[in-house]
């Protein structure tokens, strides 16, 4: 095991990059695991149909994904390994800029269980580290989560990466930074008591800022209907520069969403930025509601990952689709925007964002 560092990230003079900075790779978990993909159902032949199509798609961004840059696959052992890279080449997927890593995990949203990555430069040396926060299962909701909670230390031992432990439960989701100073996140997460009942909205704020590296901590309210993770902000603010902030937006006001969202905008007009700047705030459209055996799941063109080349945008084959693209494109000119049908995706709580952790160059 590494060594856990016991100062902070921000007294070393480390940040964490904007997600448009270069990246070394991605990093995955394969999601073997159909119970915890839906906890609620019990394994029949309709959730493994359903199953089956998720990890179709699941190929499909692993194909798009590679396009870019280097993808980071955890798998429990070589036994799945072996079938994990079998099934790929079912799927016409190149293993050409895959690695492995035999990692145990339970559940496969990287995005929340894995390192939240740090960069520093010092001296003319470029550095990367990593925050491994605790994590505990969006507030105990789904046991067991040892194997995940250890999953960023077993990261940093095959990367004999520096590594800081802060003492507070944090989710990769539920944090957007733009690089230069300034975090956004959310009072129904990092508030909520199942999360760190014993701090102080002060003393998270303290923690956020110094494995961060941050100075400015922007809040927004509750997150969209039916999240599990009590409302990750990467279903409903993104940076996509330093400046200016794409708002997931519901125009319908009989949706079920229309209030939160109405009011996380209207929270954005009067904030700053870290030199006091009032942030660009551009809306986003919400997908068609996406249901599955009547129980509508947590859709928004909001949990988009950006990469190297690639902009993967989780796509929903309904209204919106093509807004949410114009849009993409027009922030990031220089790279691809790409559609992944995320229909079955979401049918465990999240789309490529949260399955997904970007390693800074």
């Amino acid at each position: 095991m590494t060594t856990r560092d016991p100062s902070t990230p921000a007294s070393h003079g480390f940040r964490m990059p904007a997600e448009w900075e270069a990246q070394e790779a991605i990093w995955l978990a394969w999601p073997h695991d159909i119970a915890h993909w839906h906890w609620t159902w019990g394994l029949n032949p309709k959730t493994q149909a359903k199953y089956d199509r998720v990890i179709a798609a699941y190929a499909k961004g692993i194909s798009v994904l590679e396009e870019s840059e280097k993808v980071c696959i955890l798998v429990n052992n070589a036994t799945m390994e072996k079938a994990v890279r079998a099934y790929l080449r079912s799927q016409k997927v190149s293993e050409e800029n895959l690695q492995f890593f035999h990692i145990p995990t339970t559940a496969p949203w990287m995005r929340d269980l894995g390192p939240t990555f740090l960069v520093r430069d010092q001296n003319g040396k470029h550095e990367v580290a990593m925050t491994d926060w605790i994590f505990n299962s969006w507030g105990g909701k789904y046991p067991p989560w040892d194997d995940d909670d250890k999953v960023p230390d077993r990261i940093a031992s095959a990367l004999k990466m520096r590594r800081f432990r802060p003492e507070i439960v944090l989710e990769g989701g539920s944090i957007e930074v733009n690089g230069k100073g300034t975090v956004i996140t959310t009072e129904g997460c990092l508030l909520n008591p199942n999360r760190n009942p014993n701090r102080t909205r002060e003393e998270i704020e303290k923690h956020v800022q110094d494995f961060l590296g941050v100075t400015n901590v922007l809040w927004m309210g509750s997150g969209v209907a039916n999240d599990d993770t009590d409302g990750h902000i990467d279903n409903l603010v993104r940076f996509v520069n330093p400046t200016t902030v794409l708002c997931a937006h519901e125009e319908n006001e009989k949706d079920e969403n229309f209030q939160n969202l109405h009011e996380n905008f209207e929270r954005l007009q009067s904030m700053r930025d870290q030199d006091g700047e009032l942030l660009e705030v551009i809306t986003l459209p919400m997908p068609d509601p996406q249901y599955f055996d009547g129980e509508r799941y947590p859709a928004s063109y909001a949990n988009f990952l950006i990469t190297n080349k690639i902009v993967l945008l989780p796509s929903y084959s309904k209204r919106g689709d093509a807004e949410a693209m114009e849009i993409l494109q027009h922030y990031f000119p220089q790279r691809k925007i790409v559609g992944v049908d995320s229909t079955d995706i979401i049918w465990g709580q999240g789309s490529f964002h949260c399955l997904s952790q970007q390693q800074p160059a």
